[in-house]
């Protein structure tokens, strides 16, 4: 069996280009992973998120326990096999969804009781909850459960929250155990603070994780801050391992982000969006709802090879979102992943080329001309 492991291929600046091994496939990093929330990426069939470029997916943790509960799943052979996947996928631990979803949240030292979202059933979540859930689901990796405080927050609370998921992260990876061929990475806290972000990834270090994660960034901190806090907490950790930011995000988050040494994102942004109308394109963001669509027989981008461009016109794309039609989700969607993945695969060429401070130069020059002209 395959092993996991991170091979880096080349750097450029922060930037680093690789390929993290699996038993299920490689994943080429940096990687953007679509988010399939419930065991699907909405408006996508698992073949169609492949076509994009996905090398692995993300699935969560919470509403799966929820909804069909991790040992139907389980009983139905795994993850992969319920929902037509054979790629790798990385889980989540529950912890930010708990924070954000959940009802009568109750924190302990033991773990997080919480009412469910959905029926308003009780339930816990511990660390040992959570490596149990994952290892049910049969993901290829793990996080460690860990509480995400909201920003802005006072840095006694950051603190004393950050090293409480450092105690969980001990008791997550006693509970992990030996699986060869699946991953446990730990997750950074410790907001914005230097000084607490040093602390955390010590005692992750010290523990030892397959793969290191930064959390608790994109709960509303902000771009600049967020890339302040990368500034140096991607440094804080291991050389040798991937490093994963948790939640992120736009496009010039991402290659912000890349820029400052991050190996691996997760964003349900370009799936969410798709479904709102909105429309990710190397000159920015349009809006397929605005009438300066309707009578526009162009595609969205002339040099896209979604089949949303190759196959369909600005007016045809107006009409079905108007009309409220399926197909639109499904084409609009299948674009922005597209488009994001689209993003990854050059900013791997340019890493390994060296050229990665012209080709965000590009990039950023060709969001700022905007839209085509309106016919």
């Amino acid at each position: 069996m395959t092993r996991f492991s991170f091979e880096l291929a080349a750097t450029d600046g922060r930037a680093r280009t690789g390929t993290i091994h699996t038993p299920r496939g490689d994943i080429r990093t940096p990687a953007f992973m679509p988010v399939g929330t419930a065991a699907t990426v909405k408006a996508m069939m698992p073949e169609s998120v492949a076509a994009t470029g996905a090398d692995i997916l993300l699935g969560n943790t919470y509403h799966l326990m929820l909804r069909p509960t991790a040992e139907r799943i389980d009983r139905l052979g795994g993850l992969h096999k319920f929902m037509n996947w054979d790629k790798p996928i990385l889980t989540d631990s529950g912890g930010f969804q708990v924070m954000s979803l959940a009802a009568l949240r109750k924190l302990t030292e033991k773990g997080v009781t919480f009412k469910s979202h959905i029926d308003g059933s009780r339930h816990e979540i511990t660390p040992e909850r959570s490596m149990e859930i994952q290892k049910l689901l049969g993901s290829d990796i793990v996080m460690c459960f860990d509480e995400c405080p909201a920003l802005p927050a006072d840095k006694a609370r950051i603190a004393e929250s950050m090293r409480l998921s450092m105690r969980w992260a001990e008791r997550s990876r006693d509970a992990f155990g030996d699986r060869p061929g699946h991953a446990l990475f730990g997750i950074q806290q410790g907001g914005l603070e230097e000084d607490l972000r040093a602390e955390s990834a010590e005692a992750l270090t010290q523990i030892g994780f397959d793969g290191y994660a930064v959390g608790g960034l994109a709960v509303g901190e902000g771009q600049e801050a967020m890339f302040g806090c990368l500034d140096f907490a991607p440094e804080q950790l291991p050389q040798d391992k991937p490093r994963y930011l948790m939640g992120v995000g736009k496009p010039d988050d991402i290659v912000g982000a890349v820029a400052r040494g991050i190996d691996m994102m997760d964003c349900v942004l370009p799936s969410r969006s798709g479904r709102t109308g909105q429309v990710f394109t190397r000159h920015g963001v349009l809006n397929i709802k605005n009438a300066r669509h309707q009578d526009d027989p162009r595609p969205i981008d002339d040099a896209c090879t979604c089949p949303a461009c190759t196959n369909y016109s600005r007016a045809y794309l107006h009409h079905v979102f108007r009309s409220q039609e399926m197909i639109s989700s499904m084409l609009l969607t299948w674009h922005n992943l597209h488009y994001f993945q689209q993003i990854m695969g050059e900013m791997r060429a340019a890493i390994a080329a060296g050229s990665f401070t012209q080709w965000q130069a590009d990039f950023h020059a060709n969001r700022a001309n905007g839209d085509i002209e309106q016919l």
